[in-house]
Parts: structure tokens; sequence; C-alpha cells
């Protein structure tokens, strides 16, 4: 198969290009172009003479973009991650489009993510290397708290919930959680309670869910007034989980001792590209940085050569199922 990368970083083809390398049975027997620009509706006639898409988390696979791969006679869409909100599957389903993800690459990767930014945020080490650097060694703005005995609440319990399940309890925390089907798995580790129980009692809450209509701004006015004030939020799932403008208005009112976001409203303009030299237009950053309890990393949580590797091996696996008519496992369905 030939294979159209958009969105490619070094990093990709690291992982990708030794999988295609080998030709004949057995093997993947795939050709891939690195497109180095994004999906989007402008870029997607650049797929014209491949038989199949790979696309990110980033990048645009509404309805336009889907209709010109129909267009184009491509009937698969590979996305090398594990959300796909990015894609109108009402669209795919009618233009006859197979959509395939990786649905767990590294759960221990995001959930190790998720408890630095936890860590990062209560202790102020982002403030603290600041002052470091400038020769200012004073404790002052840098007060957190113990996890030790304190509770944590963990939203959505699939895999990285489970994999953040047993970190919380490995630092001496009571874990709750929530969700709308109990995982077994976690019978002897968690307390399943109800979202507002959970967020009423845990001081450390983290968001492990995806963002459907039913999840969307979970994290709203309403819900936070149930938080404590002196609670951490962590959120390395979707951006849409959180009011962001909720949000502000709670720092402003001196709610959440800490606060760690890999994902955010907004994001797709800016993550995973450098803007040094640019104005950042984008108010949601700059307006999130402004409080000191607050630590935003770039959408990196799964950022690890374990989960690198998985996600190019899944991808890959992905293909040869679809080219040799085995079971999707991974297809997503509207």
């Amino acid at each position: 198969m030939k294979i159209a990368f958009f969105g490619t970083k070094d990093y990709d083809k690291l992982w990708f290009e030794p999988l295609t390398r080998d030709k004949g049975e057995g093997t993947y027997n795939s050709d891939i172009y690195f497109f180095e620009a994004n999906l989007t509706k402008e870029t997607a006639i650049l797929a014209k003479g491949y038989d199949a898409v790979c696309a990110f988390v980033n990048s645009d696979c509404s309805r336009p973009v889907l209709k010109t791969f129909q267009e184009l006679g491509i009937k698969l869409l590979l996305l090398r991650c594990a959300g796909f909100n990015q894609v109108d599957l009402n669209a795919a389903k009618e233009y006859g489009i197979t959509v395939l993800r990786v649905p767990g690459y590294s759960p221990e990767a995001v959930a190790e993510h998720a408890m630095a930014l936890a860590l990062s945020a209560n202790r102020r080490i982002h403030k603290a290397y600041s002052k470091v650097r400038n020769n200012d060694f004073s404790l002052s703005g840098l007060l957190g708290w113990n996890l030790f005995h304190g509770t944590a609440g963990i939203i959505g319990t699939g895999k990285i919930g489970v994999a953040m399940a047993r970190i919380c309890k490995g630092f001496g925390m009571n874990v709750l959680a929530y969700d709308t089907y109990e995982n077994p798995d976690l019978r002897d580790l968690v307390t399943y309670v109800s979202l507002e129980e959970l967020l009423k009692r845990s001081d450390l809450v983290s968001l492990h869910c995806p963002l459907f209509p039913s999840t969307y701004h979970m994290i709203n006015r309403d819900t936070i007034a149930l938080m404590k004030d002196t609670a951490i939020l962590v959120n390395t799932s979707r951006g849409g989980l959180i009011d962001t403008e909720a949000l502000i208005e709670a720092l402003k009112a001196k709610k959440f001792s800490a606060v760690g976001l890999d994902v955010y409203e907004d994001e797709d303009e800016l993550v995973y590209e450098n803007h040094f030299s640019d104005i950042i237009t984008n108010e949601t950053v700059a307006r999130l940085l402004m409080f000191p309890q607050v630590v935003i990393t770039s959408h990196q949580a799964f950022f690890t050569r374990e989960a690198l590797q998985a996600i190019a091996v899944t991808t890959m696996e992905n293909v040869y199922a679809f080219e040799h008519g085995l079971p999707l496992v991974n297809e997503v369905k509207q």
C-alpha cells in the first residue's frame, strides 16, 4: 500500500521507516511518503495517488477533507493516535472510508506525565527552576502539600486511568474513581463513586476519558464549584473536557492549588510547532500562564520511546489487517 503520512516530524520517520523497508509475504509491504504539512482542507489533495492516509490527533478529518479522499479513491484513514474526535465518522461511513486507530500505545507514558504535571504544579518546580537560574534561592511562592494520605479522583478508568490509579496508590493516596462502566481490574485498587462525590472528596482530580458530547465541558462552573479550593486538577486527555472560561474564572477566585494541562481548548493551531519568533494570537495559553500554579505542556504525554514504537507497530498492523481482510480490531465506527 502507498500511504500519505501527514504532519511528519523527525521522530515519526525514526519509528515508521524501519517497518516499511522489508517487502514481500509476511511483511507490511507498504510505502510511506512523509509530508511535513499537516492534514487540512487545503492539503488533502496531496493524497492523490495514494491508497491510504495517516493522520494525527491535530489533523483535520472533517467532512470536506473526507470528501476529497472519496474523490481520490482513498478507502483507509489511519489515525496514529487514540483519539478520534477530530474525525467526522458519519462522513467516513457515507464515503466508504475505514477509520483505524491506535487505542492503547503506552498507558503508562500518559499516566506518568499526568503525575509529573501534578507534582510540578503542586511543588512549583517550574517556578523553582526559573528562580534558581536567576540566582534566587528563596522559597517564597514554592509551598506545596503532601500527596501522601491525600485522596486522588480518577475520572475515566480505561488503561490510562488504571495506570494513573496505580501510580496514585504508590504515592500512598486513597483512590476514588468514576466511570460509566466500572473496570473489574480496579476492584481492589479504587473505590467507585459518583462524579459529584469524587469531585467533592478529591485532593487530586485527573481526567482520563475521551471527548464525546456527553463529556464535553464536564469540568465547568457547576462541577468546579463542587471541588476543594485546594484541589489539584490535571488534564492529559482532551482540552474540551474543561470549560476554559470557567477554569480561568475559578483561578482568578483563587480556586485550585495547582493545575497541570497537557491539553487545552483551541490548541490545534499551536501544538507540535515552533512559534518562537511568532506573535501568538491565541489568548488561551497566555491567560492560563498568568497564574503561578498552572503548568502547561504541549500535548506530549504520549511522547516516550516505548509509546512511539507501539504507535508505529500498531498503525502498520492496522494496514496489514485491512489489506489482507483480517479482523479490524481497531476500527472506529459511528
